[in-house]
C-alpha cells in the first residue's frame, strides 16, 4: 500500500520557497536552503517535485498575487483595479522579479511552460475576461471583439515594463494604459460609469469623459 504524501510538508516547503524569494532572490535560491526552511530534506522535496524549477512555479501560482475579483459596475474603474493588482504583483519580489529570471528556463521547457502558462497565468487571465465579458454586455467594448487580444492589449504594457525597467510603472500608468486602449476598443458611448457596489471617484470623471466624447462626435 503507497503511503499517503504528507500535505503539510508540501505547505511548508511552498512557504518556505515563497519566504526566500523575497529574501535571497531567484538565482540565489539553493534546494538546501529550501529544505532547512521547511523542516525537511532535499530527498522529500525532490519526491515531490520534478525540479527547482517546478516548485518555484507551483509555489508563485500558489500566491494568487494579482488574481482580483472586481465589479464597481465601472469598466474603465474595474479594468484599472485589475492593473493596479498586476502591477503591485509584478513589483512583488515573490512574482515578478522571479518572472524575470523564470522567462529563460521556460523557454527550454515546454512541459514547464506549459504548466506555468496553465496554473500561473490562467487564472489572472480569467480574472480580467469576467471584467471584458461585462463590458461587453454592457455595451462599453465593441461587438466581435478578439477579447484575448483586448486582454493582452491591457496587460502588455505593464508586463513589458516590469521586465525590462526601461520606464516606470507609477501609480497613473494603469489608468493611462485603460485610456489608450478603451480610446481604441471601446463603444465610445459608455466605458461603463455605473457605480455598483464599491465604485471608485473615477466613475464621475468617466462620465463626463463620456459625455465629451459623444458631444465631439455629434458635431463632427
Amino acid at each position: 500500500m503507497a503511503r499517503r504524501r504528507d500535505e503539510r510538508i508540501d505547505h511548508a516547503v511552498l512557504a518556505a520557497v515563497s519566504e526566500l524569494v523575497r529574501e535571497v532572490g531567484y538565482p540565489a535560491l539553493t534546494m538546501e536552503a529550501i529544505a532547512q526552511r521547511a523542516g525537511t530534506t532535499k530527498p522529500a522535496i525532490r519526491r515531490r517535485w520534478a525540479s527547482q524549477k517546478h516548485l518555484v512555479v507551483e509555489a508563485m501560482a500558489r500566491d494568487r498575487a494579482g488574481v482580483v475579483e472586481i465589479d464597481t459596475g465601472c469598466t474603465h474603474c474595474d479594468i484599472v483595479g485589475h492593473l493596479e493588482a498586476l502591477r503591485d504583483a509584478m513589483d512583488d519580489p515573490a512574482f515578478g522579479h522571479v518572472l524575470c529570471a523564470l522567462v529563460a528556463d521556460l523557454a527550454d521547457d515546454p512541459e514547464l511552460r506549459e504548466r506555468f502558462l496553465t496554473e500561473f497565468w490562467q487564472p489572472r487571465r480569467e480574472a480580467c475576461v469576467v471584467i471584458l465579458r461585462k463590458a461587453q454586455e454592457r455595451g462599453d467594448l465593441r461587438p466581435g471583439l478578439d477579447v484575448d487580444l483586448v486582454l493582452d492589449l491591457f496587460a502588455a504594457p505593464i508586463v513589458f515594463r516590469a521586465l525590462f525597467g526601461h520606464s516606470g510603472l507609477g501609480p497613473e500608468f494603469p489608468e493611462e494604459v485603460v485610456s489608450a486602449v478603451l480610446s481604441g476598443t471601446g463603444t465610445g458611448t459608455g466605458q461603463g460609469t455605473g457605480t455598483g457596489a464599491g465604485g471608485r471617484p473615477g466613475c464621475e470623471r468617466h462620465r463626463a469623459l463620456r459625455g465629451h466624447s459623444a458631444s465631439s462626435q455629434s458635431t463632427a
